[in-house]
């Protein structure tokens, strides 16, 4: 028998047990803002009932079994014949079947769909974040499918179903399909215009044969996937089945599976087609402009799926942190250690407020809510996502070495923190984006300017911030090299607009202080020592 030298004491209980939604302020407050009434009840219980499964210690062992053995490529069966599939962990279906099943691929035909879902893909990104790449895909390859009618007719329902059918057969005989993505290419990278990959037209209309090779082709064991491809007339865009109509196999070579940072769970491959069939989405020559709302989608799940992870990064710390005990008390209450936690959830809520507020532009539809997207969503995508690699780290931290140890949970946070960061375009693209939007969109600054003018009058420092980005915009020397700083400026101005108005007034007034006064340091926990620092933390202390 073993001896005893001594009993454990002073560990915080596992964050465990509890419901995600619910114990998330912050979300909570942003889905009763931005959906009618009438539906309040319904999307409270659904995502309360998606927090509960998120929280259970069965669904989080299956995001950890998912990510401790990643997917495997089987190019052949054992007796030679080329088959081309990828094998994941039962539990990677368990999580995406919960995913679908949650309606993270339904935004599109359900009233208020886009909060819900956002909320819900925020919610579910915390459990393991590598299942959200096909849900992302599919949800996103809705309103690209859109500019045609008969294929939207036809893929529309399957995409847009709550029922996950994981066999590959032809789609048709499925009551559920996902979708993958494969636009970029050794040579070009996100200048997608660079693409070489051929599409020769073949004797049926709309029709093509695709030739060439995919650097990144999301989710490869996906139902169909939008490509981009060199047609006559130029780049365009085509869906690739993967089982043709006959039940025979598409030809889709994978070549290997990509040996990534972060995101293991998630097969990422690179593929050759080579007398591929193709149907043309859209016109010829118009790919990019056909896929851009794709794009739009797949980035603002990119800003989706920071805030998630920032939100469990800034859970586990504060949880860690109000049980933990040091130097004579509950580390919660050291005024150093509450300094960096108050700071931390500033910047998950700020996430997680302006996540939510693009949601619902893409809900309202209107012309106005278009226009601020246009602008909103590279912005989100490029500050959100960059803020997201540094609060992990920093929550890492606050619980010391058990936040550098596997089993916290937190390590596997960290790798994957600057994913979304480059994924759908890294933050040059960003930054780029931004620019042609206010250089060739002014309905989009318009947009913008009358969004973050409804909190004007109520604080100084906004007021100031925002005054000084007007005299930014009206400078246009050098405006290239300065696109990261200006994107930065908006997306804070923007943040700033949106806690003045509906966040509580000490985390509106930390952030004002800290983000747009300037009155803070270049890490976390150097937050104006007068500020409510208690306050902040304790609404986003995870414990419901």
């Amino acid at each position: 028998m073993a001896g005893s030298t001594h009993s454990v004491t002073n560990q915080p209980p596992p964050l465990v047990d509890y419901d995600v939604f619910t114990a998330d302020r912050a979300l909570g407050d942003a889905v009763t803002r931005h959906l009618t009434p009438d539906l309040l009840d319904e999307v409270r219980g659904e995502l309360s009932a998606l927090g509960r499964a998120s929280g259970s210690a069965q669904v989080q062992e299956w995001g950890v079994q998912a990510n401790e053995n990643p997917p495997r490529l089987r190019t052949h069966d054992r007796h030679g014949h080329r088959i081309d599939e990828v094998e994941f962990h039962p539990a990677w279906h368990r999580l995406l079947g919960k995913g679908v099943a949650a309606g993270l691929t339904a935004a599109w035909v359900r009233p208020g769909g886009h909060v819900r879902r956002a909320a819900a893909f925020l919610v579910w990104t915390q459990v393991e974040a590598g299942n959200g790449c096909p849900l992302s895909m599919t949800h996103a390859a809705v309103p690209a499918l859109r500019t045609d009618p008969d294929l939207a007719a036809e893929w529309e329902p399957r995409l847009t179903s709550m029922v996950y059918d994981r066999e590959l057969r032809p789609a048709r005989l499925k009551a559920g399909a996902l979708f993958g993505m494969g636009m970029t290419e050794k040579q070009g990278g996100s200048d997608v215009r660079a693409n070489t990959t051929a599409a020769r037209p073949l004797d049926e209309d709309g029709t093509y044969a695709l030739t060439g090779h995919k650097w990144f082709c999301s989710a490869p064991m996906s139902d169909g996937f939008l490509v981009l491809a060199q047609a006559p007339e130029g780049l365009t865009c085509f869906l690739v089945p993967r089982v043709l109509d006959d039940g025979s196999r598409n030809v889709f070579l994978i070549q290997r599976l990509k040996d990534k940072l972060g995101n293991r769970s998630n097969a990422s491959s690179e593929v050759e087609f080579d007398g591929t069939w193709a149907r043309r989405v859209g016109d010829e020559g118009r790919g990019v402009r056909t896929i851009i709302d794709m794009v739009a989608a797949t980035r603002l799940d990119c800003v989706l799926g920071s805030a998630g992870l920032m939100r469990q990064a800034v859970a586990q710390a504060v949880h860690h942190c109000t049980y933990r005990e040091a130097f004579g008390g509950k580390l919660v209450d050291k005024p150093l250690m509450r300094n960096v936690l108050a700071d931390l959830a500033l910047e998950s809520e700020a996430a997680t407020t302006l996540a939510l507020r693009l949601a619902a532009a893409y809900d309202d539809g209107s012309e106005q809510e278009r226009a601020l997207l246009r602008i909103a969503v590279p912005t989100a995508k490029y500050w959100v996502t960059k803020r997201c690699a540094p609060v992990a780290v920093e929550a890492a931290e606050c619980l010391g070495g058990n936040g550098y140890v596997e089993e916290s949970g937190l390590p596997r946070v960290v790798r994957e923190s600057p994913l979304n960061s480059i994924w759908e375009g890294a933050g040059n693209v960003q930054a780029l984006d931004v620019l042609r939007a206010l250089q060739r969109e002014p309905q989009a600054l318009n947009a913008y300017l009358q969004e973050v003018g409804r909190a004007r009058g109520a604080d100084h420092r906004l007021d100031g911030a925002i005054k000084g980005l007007l005299t930014e915009l009206a400078d246009l020397d050098g405006i290239e090299a300065r696109a990261r700083r200006l994107t930065e400026r908006l997306a804070l101005v923007l943040q700033g607009s949106l806690l003045v108005r509906f966040a509580p007034p000490e985390v509106a007034d930390a952030f004002c202080a800290s983000r747009l006064g300037g009155d803070a340091g270049a890490a976390f926990g150097t937050l104006p020592h007068t500020l409510a620092h208690a306050s902040i933390v304790e609404r986003a202390r995870p414990e419901s």
